[in-house]
């Protein structure tokens, strides 16, 4: 037996053994590429997880596993990895002051904005598998719905492809859809024979979906009128958490939304540009100090 496999598992009776050398590799790959941090106390999560990968993979332990990541060949596992380690909690109108907030204060000057022939860009970052970004498809359409004949676009995006797949579908099960109105269900869902609903064309047009990390590269050059960046950053570090924020500032308009989640706050060199225009949810400031 290796010295490895005569570690201790830091996972009581665990199937493969999963030592505080494996979850190191583990969380530093995470921390480094995704921003996410996560501590020892995590361990049985990222074990519970991971489990699977070894199973699927036919490995013996974690020293393989760890082993295949850190290879040149193991590139398509590490974005295996990632995604199975990022949380994917969301749901349809989570947090529903927020979209309240989108609607009353800020879509109808977007409405305006665009009939004029404005350029209108909403982004959901973190979409996970798209109930956030629909939320404000579906929220958008009650206030302007021939929004599809304007330049009017949701950009939602996600570190994780399987997340976005689902996004792009647009199919969920009924359960999911408990707190979508009913009369927004009948306008803008269709129940599919195997009892699932999927969200209109009309809805769907108006979102795209793409890969991104938060930490990476972010190709987008035009400003957004409101970005949701929501229940993610909590995650991160405090030094990550306050660079986040302050790439979001060069991407939102003047006077622009913020929305964040209810554990998170503004913090770092950015905390200073943004007003405070409810509870978490932040207005950049223009020019003269006010959004």
């Amino acid at each position: 037996m290796s010295q490895h496999l005569a570690e201790r598992s830091i996972v009581e009776n665990s199937e493969f053994v999963f030592t505080a050398r494996d979850l190191e590799v583990i969380t530093e790959i995470m921390r480094r590429e995704t921003g996410v941090s996560l501590t020892g106390a995590k361990a049985n999560l990222v074990y519970s997880r991971l489990a699977k990968r070894l199973r699927k993979l036919g490995l013996e332990n974690f020293e393989q596993y760890c082993r295949l990541i850190q290879s040149p060949d193991g590139e398509g596992e590490r974005m295996e990895m990632l995604a199975a380690l990022t949380t994917n909690v969301t749901r349809f109108f989570r947090e529903p002051h927020h979209f309240e907030h989108l609607k009353a204060r800020m879509l109808p000057g977007m409405a305006q904005f665009a009939r004029g022939g404005g350029r209108v860009r909403l982004w959901s970052a973190a979409c996970s598998s798209g109930q956030e970004a629909y939320s404000m498809a579906l929220t958008l359409l009650e206030v302007m719905p021939d929004a599809a004949r304007f330049d009017v676009k949701i950009l939602a995006t996600d570190i994780d492809p399987n997340m976005l797949r689902e996004g792009e579908a647009g199919i969920y099960e009924e359960s999911l859809l408990d707190a979508v109105p009913a009369a927004m269900r009948k306008a803008h869902f269709a129940r599919m024979p195997d009892g699932r609903w999927r969200v209109s064309d009309e809805a769907r047009r108006l979102v795209s979906f793409k890969r991104l990390n938060l930490i990476g590269n972010w190709p987008m050059k035009a400003k957004f009128q409101a970005i949701f960046c929501r229940n993610v950053v909590i995650y991160f570090d405090g030094q990550t958490q306050e660079m986040v924020w302050s790439r979001f500032l060069p991407l939102l308009d003047e006077g622009g939304a913020l929305y964040i989640g209810h554990s998170e706050r503004v913090t770092g060199a950015a905390e200073p540009q943004f007003q405070n225009d409810g509870i978490t949810i932040y207005r950049k400031q223009s020019a003269g100090g006010r959004a």
